[in-house]
């Protein structure tokens, strides 16, 4: 905790008008997968969060990065709604063509993986600034939100 990692799973219940809600904030370190297993095998939907910063980007979708890994078993364990979560956007000023980049290189693997990047929302947030989280940011008017394609057509 003191290194400012999440460690154990921990739980959060809310509902909606709709919906009873669970969060599960399971820890994305490598010496805690398996807590992070036993939280995403609870769950029907995942939200990947990935760093927008340079180099902490790259080396999370790499060969052997977090994650990649992180994708791969939320697939495997059966998590089939997906949201991928851009962070610190803040630390890449909100850049529109890192947004886009970061969607490219992911939609590749997630692909690979077994998700529809297509059904896949990508969502660009600042976690430090709680931007583009509860309500819509003021520093990317390039967002319009997402739509969800099926079979060719926007939904």
């Amino acid at each position: 905790r003191e290194r400012g990692i999440t460690i154990d799973i921990a739980f959060w219940k809310f509902e909606t008008n709709e919906y009873n809600v669970t969060v599960i904030d399971a820890p994305g370190h490598r010496d805690f997968i398996k807590n992070m297993i036993t939280g995403t095998s609870q769950a029907d939907c995942a939200i990947l969060i990935i760093a927008a910063g340079t180099g902490e980007f790259e080396a999370g979708i790499s060969k052997d990065g977090q994650t990649r890994e992180h994708a791969l078993l939320a697939f495997t364990l059966g998590v089939k709604q997906f949201i991928v979560a851009i962070n610190k956007m803040d630390t890449a000023k909100w850049s529109e063509a890192r947004y886009k980049e970061i969607i490219k290189e992911t939609s590749n693997f997630i692909k690979k993986v077994g998700y529809n990047p297509k059904e896949v929302p990508f969502v660009p947030i600042s976690g430090f600034n709680g931007d583009n989280m509860l309500e819509e940011t003021t520093n990317a008017s390039w967002y319009k939100g997402w739509e969800k394609e099926v079979k060719g057509v926007k939904k």
